[in-house]
């Protein structure tokens, strides 16, 4: 297999030298070329066929949103990764990048100490999304977790699943991917979604703001002690787990800072066991596009509770490391395209309450 040809587009000639370097370093990468700005970029991708470019936001001439949407007309499958500062401006500027089809992002160095540790943090959060964009080279296959056979719950003959909340995981392509779920769902949606997406602080802020605008659903970065209420959406805040707790007779979220899991912080396995400890086999989890293994714990937990898994299916999926994951387990209940999640979660939501109405209406 070749090398994974990359193209860095960034006009700070340091940040191109940290990014050249870095990538460098892996023997499945070579930086073929660099350009200062989109309009450079633009010319050079012909000249040089790159397998994915890195993208700054900023940039003089022609930045990096001006420089995607004209990308996206010439090349419409080339993936581009954008280059984003962990700042409010950046959040807003990344959020508008992935809905004009950027395939993911990752942020700059910050306030880390010493170019030796910016390196790393760079190989670390970059090098592993070019070889998932990158499928042709064969990257080191991951761990996976021993298989759990298929457990069904047992439930009284006839009387569908009732389900009291669902529960939603997703990384890399996560944002689009929970736009096109959330906004399909129903204004009188008639349960509590419970969100985690791998992002960080300031971004979790401004991905809750966006799907609030575009869905008809109350959609909340959450906080601590929220309550948790039929019809409204909490995301998980970037940095902190995010768990429910019953007090009372109500359900409040919990968020904490305990050590990452799956190197998550939040933690897909952490919410899901968290929600299955409270609705036992009354919670509906769905798993989406995403890198790694986040979610399938945590779906084992669901399942051991008698609850239900559905996952997104690989032709569907920017990257089918999670929703894979847990389809390796033999646990998931439903692989569904994303464009059909939706409306399962909506038939879901809705058929256990009328079977149950429709028996308590004889008695």
């Amino acid at each position: 297999m070749r090398k994974i040809r990359v193209l860095v587009v960034d006009d700070s000639t340091v940040i191109r030298r940290l990014l050249s370097d870095s990538l460098a370093a892996d023997p499945q990468i070579e930086v073929c070329g660099i350009a200062a700005n989109g309009k450079i970029a633009l010319a050079k991708i012909p000249q040089l066929n790159p397998d994915i470019l890195t993208l700054d936001m900023e940039m003089p001439e022609m930045d990096g949103i001006t420089t995607l949407v004209e990308l996206r007309k010439l090349y419409p499958k080339l993936p581009v990764i954008m280059f984003s500062t962990l700042t409010q401006r950046g959040a807003v500027a990344t959020m508008d990048a992935l809905a004009k089809g950027a395939n993911d992002y990752v942020t700059k160095p910050a306030n880390v100490g010493s170019v030796t540790a910016a390196m790393q943090q760079v190989r670390d959060e970059l090098v592993p999304r070019i070889k998932a964009f990158c499928p042709h080279v064969a990257a080191a296959p991951a761990a996976t977790a021993p298989s759990l056979p298929r457990r069904t719950p047992s439930r009284p003959v006839g009387l569908p699943a009732r389900v009291d909340a669902v529960a939603i995981g997703s990384s890399t392509g996560g944002p689009n991917a929970l736009q096109t779920v959330l906004t399909q769902l129903s204004a009188d949606f008639p349960v509590p979604v419970l969100i985690v997406q791998h992002m960080p602080p300031v971004f979790t802020k401004h991905l809750a703001d966006r799907l609030n605008h575009l869905s008809a659903l109350s959609v909340f970065e959450a906080s601590p002690g929220d309550t948790i209420q039929p019809g409204g959406v909490w995301i998980a805040p970037g940095d902190f787990h995010m768990r429910i707790q019953r007090v009372g007779t109500e359900i409040k979220t919990k968020l904490d800072q305990e050590t990452p899991e799956n190197s998550c912080r939040p933690a897909v396995d952490v919410l899901f066991r968290s929600a299955s400890e409270i609705y036992g086999p009354n919670l509906l989890t769905v798993v989406l596009t995403g890198m790694g293994q986040d979610g399938a714990r945590g779906s084992e937990a669901v399942c051991q509770a008698g609850g239900k898994v559905i996952i997104q299916d690989q032709a569907t999926s920017v990257v089918w490391g999670m929703p894979g994951a847990v389809s390796r387990l033999g646990i998931e209940d439903a692989t569904l395209p994303l464009e059909r999640i939706a409306a399962e979660i909506q038939r879901r939501s809705a058929l256990g309450r009328t079977a149950i109405g429709r028996q308590m209406a004889c008695q």
